[in-house]
């Protein structure tokens, strides 16, 4: 590819980049921020990993450092409206211009590295690229906060060369068997590879195989580990009318009482209290005084596009990203203890490298939901008809979503219930056609 001059061209260059490697290394990244004068030890940070939840948590604990007037940077994958979203200070995307100067700068460094790492598995990915440019972009602006999503694991995603304040595991569940390993060990081992020495960690619920490696690596690390449901906990409270959830928060002699978040789901609950408690702790290593009676005021402002997004209130439609089987599971929750009184259709649409079975018979087992599949213009290839097992043969399958989502909302009363889900970059997609 020859000169960079342009957005289009910037983005091309970063997508042109390989996704993967056959054996993943951090030498390779720790090579490309030392050439670019290792931005990234500038950094306060806070390194987010788990299966689920990482975006909520991130958009939570923004907002309640925003609340206290500090200056933060987010760090997200994937995008939902445009890639610029990944890059963000104070909830505001970078501008196209920033991506160009970021990809200029960073573009004669990763030609360099084609050359060193041309026979150790090729130059920089395209998610080592993106994050170069991140950690260039935050080391100039110098945000009081930089909160980090890794984007696949822990051990060896581009994001571990930092050294974080805090760590924070949200979840950890099967998906991306492909790279992090095909048991629930092998995935938490790899998410646990973010565990820094002397470094706190945050957790959310953790099946008792997953917390025990969880607690070992910390303990090795020296890192204090507080734990969902045993260091901090939410009780979850019912409001008739309320878009969204509401719940008592406890950790140490913290109490919130009555906290109301716009997102809804149990799980977001969890994903609110895992902020809260990185927050506490995090203001702790600052100041011993936390402004409780305001945290409530900074919860509500949280919102995450394509996270049971409500577009239309008539007859309802929502969107949601779940996009792998425990995610799927939490919508099934959700669906069956607060929509049970609605007939719901379900639209979805599932990369093939997904448990896309097991995900359609977390739908089917509720009565009130009828379920049709669909494709979009994915970044991998969706699941196909022969693919499924026999016995959804019978489910309605359409080529073309937008043709689904017509036929759908013909045939819906002004009471029931659309969600469209299964990948966030088919919420992505379809998400356009509302705006």
């Amino acid at each position: 590819m020859g000169k960079v001059s342009n957005y289009e061209e910037a983005l091309d260059f970063i997508h042109g980049r390989h996704k993967f490697v056959k054996y993943p290394t951090l030498k390779r990244m720790r090579r490309f921020a030392e050439l670019l004068g290792n931005p990234q030890e500038k950094l306060s940070m806070i390194h987010v990993t788990g299966t689920n939840g990482k975006g909520s948590v991130t958009a939570y604990l923004r907002d309640l450092l925003l609340g206290e007037g500090y200056d933060v940077g987010t760090f997200t994958s994937p995008f939902i409206e445009k890639f610029n979203e990944r890059i963000s200070m104070n909830g505001k995307m970078v501008s196209d211009e920033t991506i160009l100067s970021l990809v200029q700068e960073v573009r004669p460094v990763v030609d360099q590295l084609d050359i060193e790492f041309k026979e150790a598995g090729g130059g920089p990915t395209e998610f080592e690229v993106i994050t170069a440019m991140m950690f260039l972009y935050f080391s100039k602006h110098q945000p009081d906060f930089l909160i980090v999503e890794v984007g696949i694991g822990g051990t060896y995603d581009a994001t571990n060369i930092i050294q974080p304040l805090i760590s924070v595991i949200t979840s950890v569940g099967m998906d991306h068997m492909q790279i992090l390993g095909n048991t629930l060990a092998a995935i938490a081992e790899n998410k646990a590879g973010i565990i820094k020495k002397n470094v706190p960690v945050i957790c959310g619920k953790l099946l008792p195989e997953v917390q025990d490696i969880i607690k070992q690596k910390s303990e090795s690390m020296n890192a204090d580990l507080y734990l969902f449901e045993r260091d901090f906990f939410a009780t979850a409270k019912q409001l008739p009318n309320f878009w969204g959830e509401t719940f008592d928060y406890r950790f140490k002699d913290h109490l919130l009482k009555n906290a109301q978040i716009q997102m809804v789901g149990d799980y977001q609950i969890e994903n609110a209290s895992v902020a809260l408690t990185a927050f506490l702790v995090l203001l702790e290593q600052r100041s011993p005084f936390v402004p409780m009676n305001q945290l409530n005021r900074y919860l509500r402002r949280t919102i995450w596009p394509g996270r049971f997004e409500k577009l239309v209130d008539e007859p309802l439609i929502v969107l949601d990203g779940a996009h792998n089987l425990p995610a799927m599971q939490g919508i099934s929750r959700t669906l069956k203890t607060k929509f049970n009184s609605r007939k719901i259709y379900v639209l979805l649409a599932v990369l093939k490298d997904k448990q896309f079975n097991e995900m359609i018979a977390e739908l089917e087992k509720l009565p009130n939901v009828t379920l049709v599949l669909t494709t979009f213009d994915a970044p991998r290839a969706t699941f196909k008809r022969e693919e499924l097992d026999a016995k959804w043969a019978n489910i309605s399958m359409y080529e073309k979503w937008n043709a689904a989502l017509l036929t759908l909302i013909n045939n819906m009363e002004a009471d029931d219930m659309l969600l469209i889900t299964g990948s966030l970059y088919f919420v992505s997609e379809v998400r356009k056609y509302f705006k």
